[in-house]
């Protein structure tokens, strides 16, 4: 008869503490103590960051981990490990533990935490540990090393929104060539003009569709 060995189910939650006390995090979640925090202190609107910021404020955080190995101030490996778990996040990974709510106080912070402690969490694994293992990365002392939500916050909304005019800019772009087609395609179409509510010279529909053209190929450059 084989002898049966009674396990120990895995635990459904960690403790951590911050200046205000003890909370129970999430066993498995990436996220710790000041994220739990914000959620529960700003439940706003129910929705979640962009993901083109979540990939911006990844980069961010990638630059000054790579910034801070270079000049001595993150050792090599766990440099290396911060690198790494900033380029999963900005190539999409863990964007579910991205959890505060967009709408909160403290011009970001909260972001900045929940950013923080993801990272710290996936780092602290390359490194053998696991999530919550603030021992072996740290999110304040490590990852946000040398930062402020002050900078790192509108630096990655800059970052996002350049992304995202790139793709608004193909898009206008597309918009302005439709119109240009039109103009050609009723350039022979006679119309009366209006000024005032009023009708006035003779023009083309060509024309007017010229107009839209060039006003959107304005804004698109701009």
């Amino acid at each position: 008869m084989r002898h049966m060995t009674k396990t120990s189910p895995a635990p459904r939650f960690r403790l951590e503490r911050d200046a205000l006390g003890e909370l129970p995090v999430p066993a498995h979640a990436y996220y710790g103590i000041h994220t739990l925090r914000a959620v529960r202190n700003f439940p706003f609107s129910g929705y979640r960051l962009h993901p083109a910021f979540i990939r911006a404020f990844a980069l961010v955080k990638r630059a000054c981990a790579q910034t801070n190995a270079l000049l001595g101030h993150l050792s090599e490996e766990r440099g290396q490990a911060i690198d790494a778990a900033c380029a999963e996040i900005a190539a999409g990974a863990l964007h579910d533990q991205i959890v505060v709510d967009p709408f909160q106080g403290g011009a970001g912070t909260s972001t900045n935490m929940n950013l923080n402690e993801v990272i710290a969490s996936r780092a602290a694994e390359q490194l053998g540990g696991e999530q919550g293992d603030w021992e072996r990365v740290h999110p304040i002392l490590h990852v946000n090393m040398h930062q402020s939500t002050n900078d790192v916050y509108p630096t990655a909304l800059r970052v996002a929104v350049l992304t995202v005019l790139s793709d608004l800019e193909i898009a206008v772009a597309a918009l302005q060539e439709s119109l240009q087609r039109k103009e050609t395609e009723f350039r022979d179409v006679v119309k009366p003009g209006r000024t005032e509510l009023m009708d006035a010279v003779p023009m083309t529909l060509g024309m007017s569709f010229g107009a839209f053209a060039d006003g959107v190929a304005r804004d698109r450059w701009r």
